[in-house]
């Protein structure tokens, strides 16, 4: 799927790093893009790098999709495109793989540069510094680098795309050994978490972004969509407290569109097409909790001012 993967930098033959030039394309219901908007958000990209927005369900089209339904005459202002294959085609004809978000679009040649939806928060952490925004924090510091690389790694196998392996498994023993795994690292997440405020101590990392974009989606998604239904994560006592408290953070909560997502994994056509006549959308659960007291402040050594910085 990740067929654009030229990276940002000054090298030759690496995207330059030019404020205003792309735009990143997202839909509100996918972890993979959310993370991007995350750490475009706190780092203050956003007047940088501009931000469109697909619509959470998928079009009702012979193929698979993401459409600009939000946008008035369902037409991406600056694009000018209904759906995001069409950018996609755009640069390249022969393309037969699924479009998918988060993508960037270089504006000046109007065509995709970069889906790699991986490496994309590394590119906003590093490369672009340059345009982050004054006092913002350090998610990628680089004497952590290697352990939030293996951390990023654990957490997309087993959880990221655990969840994945879960829902789209091809046999019972495919799901089993999937939701085993799945689990088993919530399990040694909570006893981490239970130590310390984040995944590397007192300060946010992007490791942090990875794990929430998942966690937030769990109970009012994958728990039901995809049969991870062991725990929910409300029922961990640090792992509902880390990410309500990741929740309540600038950049993270004011980005989460619960309706986008419920939608998307309950009533889009390509994630469950049994329900296609159906389409009955869950009635909860609860989303109150969400902006409750989570404690969370006794397990830092920081105050909290400095909590989301490693500068």
């Amino acid at each position: 799927m990740n067929q654009f993967t030229t990276p940002f930098g000054s090298k030759v033959n690496e995207l330059p790093v030019e404020p205003k030039r792309y735009r990143l394309i997202w839909s509100p219901a996918c972890p993979w893009a959310h993370r991007a908007v995350i750490v475009r958000r706190i780092l203050g990209l956003e007047d940088v790098i501009s931000l469109g927005t697909t619509s959470p369900i998928r079009p009702n089209i012979e193929r698979v999709d993401w459409e600009f339904a939000l946008d008035e005459h369902g037409v991406d202002p600056v694009l000018g495109i209904t759906y995001l294959s069409e950018i996609y085609k755009h640069t390249d004809h022969q393309y037969d793989g699924r479009p998918t978000v988060p993508v960037i679009v270089d504006l000046k040649k109007r065509k995709v540069v970069n889906n790699d939806y991986f490496k994309l928060t590394n590119y906003f952490e590093t490369v672009w510094k340059p345009y982050h925004k004054e006092n913002s924090p350090d998610l990628y510091p680089e004497h952590l680098r290697g352990d939030i690389e293996h951390m990023n790694d654990v957490i997309f196998q087993d959880i990221n795309n655990g969840v994945y392996k879960c829902g789209f498994a091809q046999s019972q023993e495919a799901y089993e050994e999937a939701y085993d795994a799945l689990f088993h690292r919530l399990d040694q997440l909570e006893g981490r978490l239970s130590k310390q405020r984040y995944l590397f101590g007192d300060y946010i990392t992007d490791s942090d972004v990875r794990l929430y974009t998942t966690l937030v989606r769990f109970d009012i998604a994958y728990f039901t969509a995809f049969y991870a239904n062991r725990n929910l994560i409300r029922e961990y006592h640090h792992l509902w407290d880390y990410v309500r408290d990741l929740y309540q953070t600038p950049g993270f909560g004011d980005t989460t569109d619960f309706n986008a997502i419920k939608r998307h994994y309950h009533l889009s056509i390509t994630l469950s097409p049994h329900k296609e006549q159906l389409k009955v959308l869950p009635k909860g659960p609860d989303l109150s909790g969400w902006n409750t007291a989570h404690g969370r402040e006794r397990l830092s050594k920081k105050e909290e001012k400095f909590l989301f910085t490693g500068r």
